[in-house]
């Protein structure tokens, strides 16, 4: 697996993403067209993504960082059958490099379900894991998502 920062997607690797976020995220979450996801993406500023490719360049897992509100953002997805093994850690980290702090909403409850059917699982300790503290005094609840903001800084 490598990782290949990008600040322009192609429509193929937009495709690929839009697949990967609809397989892996929550099924309220699922965006129905490219022309969804493009909308998207071009609501998000200063945007920088970084895509785990696999030996045969097959998208494998997507981060990506943007700026809101003057705080630096990101989110992070990752197929399940690479869940767990230590790669998502890899992929923050490199995230992590060129910022000193990140922001992301995370959802911190176990009765979503993604559209395959299957539970959602929440990635609280996944993030616990990597240094990210929980805002659990800042929420966002709205007709897509339920979830807390979490925060990691850069220690000095």
């Amino acid at each position: 697996m490598r990782i290949v920062q990008k600040e322009v997607l192609s429509l193929e690797e937009k495709k690929s993403l839009m697949l990967l976020w609809n397989d892996e995220y929550p099924a309220r979450l699922n965006l129905k067209t490219i022309e969804d996801f493009e909308l998207y993406l071009n609501g998000l500023s200063n945007t920088k993504h970084f895509l785990l490719l696999d030996e045969s360049d097959k998208i494998n897992g997507w981060a990506f960082i943007f700026l809101r509100e003057n705080e630096d953002w990101f989110a992070v997805i990752l197929k399940n059958e690479i869940q767990g093994k230590g790669i998502g850690s890899l992929l923050m980290n490199e995230i992590k490099k060129n910022n000193n702090s990140l922001n992301g909403w995370v959802i911190d409850h176990e009765n979503e379900i993604k559209q395959n059917a299957t539970l959602y699982k929440s990635p609280i300790p996944f993030y616990l894991k990597n240094g990210f503290a929980i805002c659990s005094e800042i929420r966002i609840e709205n007709e897509k998502m339920s979830g807390v903001k979490i925060n990691w800084r850069r220690e000095k």
